[in-house]
C-alpha cells in the first residue's frame, strides 16, 4: 500500500452516530468490538459481549489496561442495575511503617510496590456466573485467537506504546523489568515498540486467557498462576503472597445516583470516585443552561468539578475507612452549601464540611435489554512496568493512588483498596435504562462524565456528537487544560485576563479521555457513538 502516517489527519472530519437494534458494542478497539459482536451473533448477551470486548482489549489494547488490572461494572439486567467492584486490595503484608522505614514519601508509581491483588480475571468470572450465557471458554475464544494467531496494531495504540517505551527505557534498569521488554519490546527481536499497522502476537497471553478461560481463574488466584505472579511480585521488592490471590473476591455493590433534571445519572461507590461526578452534577442542576458553548458554561461547569474534586480528594477511600457517608455529600443542602461558592470568577477550591449523617471503557448491550458499562485499567498506561514472565499478565500500579498520611481516610494500610480513579457510568429515566456511557483517563474520568451527561441532557447532542464535542480538563489550582478545537474566545475569555482561569491549550492526543456510549429509546432501538481521539468502533447488528 501507498506509504502514510496513521496518526495525521490534517482536516476536519466527523462520524455518524450508529443505530442498530440487535446488538451493539463499543469500544476503543475495532478489533475488541468485533470480537464482542461476534459473541452477540453466536448467542450470547450484552454480559457475554463485554466480557469478549473486555479480555480482547487485553491484547489488542496493553498501552491502557492489561490481565493483571482491576475492573468496575454496571449492569442492567432484568430491569434492575446491578455494580460490580473488582478492585483489589493492598497486600496484607504491606504497611505505612515498612514504606516510611524504607524511605518512601508517597508509593512508587512503578516496581512491585504499587501491585494491589489484580481484579480484572475475577471480574470476567464473576459477570459470567450470575448473569452470562456463554461460558468462558466461547466468549474469550476471540481474545485467545489475538494473541495466538497475531493481529495488526492501530494507530493510537501504537503512538501510546511508543511513548511508553521511551520513558521506559529511560526508567527501568532493574532486572525485574526486563520481562516488561521481552513481551511489549522486542518486536521481531529488534527491541523496538511496533508501528501502526504491524503485527504483533504473545504466546503467553494466550496461555493464560486459556488457563483463566479453561478453569474460571482459579489457576490465576489459588495455582500456578497465583504462585507464579507472587514469587515475581516477592523478588520484585514488593509484599504479594499467595495468599493475597487466594482470598480475593470481587464485590457485588449497590450503584449510587444523583437525579439530574430529571435523569439519574449512576456511579460505583468509593473506592471509586464517580462520586466525584455526582457532587458536580448536584452543584450544576441549581443553574440554567441554555447553550453549551459560552463562557458561563464553561465557566460554572469547571468551579464545580474543582469544588467536587477537592471533596473527593480528602474524603474518598476504601468505604470501610471514610469519615464521611455518601449519601451526606450527596444530600440537596449539601449541594446548595457548596454551589454558593461558584462565583463570577475562578477561585481556588476547598474541601467543604458535609454534615455527618492509563484504562479502557466499553459499552455493550443486546436485544433483550440487557446493557453493560464496563472499565478494566492498568492505571498510567502499561501499569507497573512488571509483566509475571511468560505470562503476558502486565500487572497494574493502583496502589501509588494511596497516601502515606497516616491522618488521611485513604492512607496505606493491610488489605485496603486505593482510591480509584476509573469509573462506569449509567444514565436511566422513570425507572428505565436509557444506557451505559464512560470517558476512560485517569483524573479526567468524573470530568468526562459531567461533560457528556450534560452534552445529553442540557444541550440535546446525540452519542457521536457528544464525544465528539471539544473537551476540558481541570488540573489543580486554577490550571484548566483546553482542547486545541475549542473557540478562541472561549479559550482567552476564560484566562486570566478574563475570568481568572488559568488556562493552556493541549493538543495532546491521549489527553481528554477516551469515551463510548449506548443510549437505547423505548422501542428498543440502539444508538452509539464512539471516541473519536482513538480507534475507537461502534460494531452494530
Amino acid at each position: 500500500m501507498p506509504t502514510f502516517n496513521a496518526n495525521h489527519y490534517p482536516y476536519a472530519s466527523r462520524r455518524s452516530a450508529v443505530f442498530a437494534n440487535r446488538g451493539m458494542v463499543a469500544t476503543s478497539q475495532p478489533l475488541a468490538a468485533q470480537a464482542g459482536l461476534q459473541v452477540l451473533q453466536a448467542g450470547g448477551n450484552a454480559i457475554d459481549a463485554a466480557i469478549a470486548a473486555a479480555a480482547a482489549l487485553t491484547v489488542v489494547e496493553p498501552t491502557a489496561n492489561g490481565i493483571g488490572g482491576d475492573a468496575f461494572a454496571l449492569i442492567w439486567h432484568k430491569g434492575q442495575l446491578h455494580g460490580l467492584n473488582a478492585s483489589g486490595p493492598a497486600p496484607m503484608a504491606m504497611s505505612l511503617d515498612a514504606l516510611t522505614a524504607a524511605g518512601h514519601k508517597e508509593v512508587p508509581k512503578y516496581g512491585a510496590l504499587p501491585v494491589t491483588v489484580p481484579g480484572t480475571p475475577s471480574a470476567w468470572v464473576t459477570m459470567a456466573e450470575r448473569f452470562g450465557r456463554m461460558p468462558l471458554t466461547r466468549s474469550m475464544a476471540g481474545a485467545i485467537s489475538l494473541a495466538q494467531d497475531g493481529f495488526p496494531i492501530s494507530p493510537v495504540v501504537a503512538f501510546a506504546w511508543q511513548q511508553a517505551y521511551k520513558t521506559f527505557t529511560r526508567e527501568f534498569k532493574d532486572d525485574h523489568f526486563k520481562s516488561w521488554f521481552d513481551t511489549f519490546g522486542a518486536l521481531d527481536g529488534s527491541g523496538r515498540a511496533p508501528q501502526a499497522g504491524e503485527m504483533w502476537r504473545s504466546q503467553g497471553h494466550a496461555n493464560t486467557l486459556q488457563s483463566i478461560a479453561d478453569d474460571n481463574a482459579r489457576s490465576f488466584y489459588q495455582g500456578a498462576l497465583a504462585e507464579k505472579t507472587a514469587a515475581f511480585i516477592r523478588a520484585a521488592g514488593g509484599y504479594m503472597d499467595v495468599a493475597d490471590l487466594a482470598n480475593y473476591r470481587p464485590q457485588w455493590v449497590d450503584p449510587i445516583s444523583s437525579n439530574y433534571r430529571g435523569y439519574d445519572v449512576w456511579e460505583i461507590p468509593p473506592n471509586g470516585h464517580g462520586l466525584v461526578a455526582l457532587l458536580a452534577l448536584n452543584m450544576l442542576k441549581g443553574f440554567d443552561f441554555s447553550e453549551r458553548d459560552t463562557l458561563q458554561t464553561y465557566h460554572r461547569q469547571i468551579e464545580a468539578i474543582k469544588l467536587a474534586y477537592a471533596d473527593g480528594l480528602a474524603h474518598i477511600a476504601d468505604i470501610d475507612h471514610m469519615r464521611v457517608s455518601v449519601k451526606d455529600l450527596l444530600s440537596d443542602a449539601y449541594a446548595d452549601e457548596r454551589r454558593k461558592l461558584i462565583g463570577t470568577h475562578a477561585t481556588l477550591p476547598v474541601a467543604g464540611d458535609p454534615p455527618r449523617g492509563g484504562t479502557v471503557y466499553l459499552s455493550t448491550a443486546d436485544n433483550e435489554g440487557n446493557m453493560v458499562s464496563f472499565i478494566q485499567s492498568n492505571y498510567m498506561g502499561f501499569g507497573s512496568g512488571l509483566v509475571v514472565p511468560g505470562t503476558g499478565i502486565s500487572l497494574h500500579n493502583r496502589g501509588n493512588n494511596f497516601t502515606l498520611d497516616a491522618a488521611h481516610p485513604n492512607c496505606l494500610a493491610p488489605g485496603k483498596r486505593p482510591y480509584h480513579t476509573i469509573i462506569p457510568g449509567f444514565l436511566t429515566k422513570d425507572n428505565q435504562a436509557i444506557g451505559p456511557f464512560g470517558v476512560m483517563g485517569g483524573f479526567m474520568q468524573p470530568q468526562g462524565h459531567v461533560q457528556m451527561v450534560m452534552n445529553t441532557v442540557d444541550f440535546g447532542l446525540n452519542p457521536q456528537a457528544s464525544l465528539d464535542a471539544p473537551r476540558w480538563e481541570w488540573e489543580s489550582g486554577n490550571k484548566v487544560s483546553i482542547e486545541h478545537t475549542t473557540a478562541e474566545h472561549l479559550f482567552r475569555g476564560l484566562g486570566p485576563a478574563g475570568l481568572g482561569h488559568q488556562v493552556s491549550w493541549s493538543g495532546n492526543q491521549l489527553g481528554f479521555g477516551r469515551g463510548q456510549i449506548i443510549w437505547r429509546d423505548a422501542n428498543g432501538v440502539l444508538c452509539g457513538g464512539t471516541e473519536p481521539r482513538t480507534d475507537g468502533c461502534v460494531a452494530a447488528w
